[in-house]
């Protein structure tokens, strides 16, 4: 998966598993303050996450994210071994 597409996913998936307008789901959103997403959405979101891209996350590090540039970065930067992206094209086209 490209940069490009790792973030369209990160932003389909704020935008089908929290009822966001995607026009709103931007970098620079607030997850908080723009978004409305408070500590139980992060665990929504942390499972949405390892589902489309198979691979662990603390919960810990979502909780410390402010905006939805926070995420794209850490999904990019966590998500990059070869198994895990053959894992997530494979979903991708099923």
């Amino acid at each position: 998966m490209t940069t490009e597409q790792i973030i369209a996913k990160v932003d389909e998936i704020l935008v089908e598993e929290f009822e966001l307008e995607q026009d709103a789901v931007v970098p620079e959103a607030d997850l908080r303050e723009d978004l409305d997403l408070d500590s139980l959405d992060a665990v929504d979101l942390i499972v949405a996450l390892e589902k489309a891209f198979s691979f662990r996350i603390d919960e810990k590090v979502i909780v410390e994210m402010k905006t939805v540039g926070d995420i794209h970065g850490y999904v990019r930067d966590h998500f990059g071994n070869a198994d895990q992206i053959a894992a997530a094209a494979e979903k991708a086209s099923a």
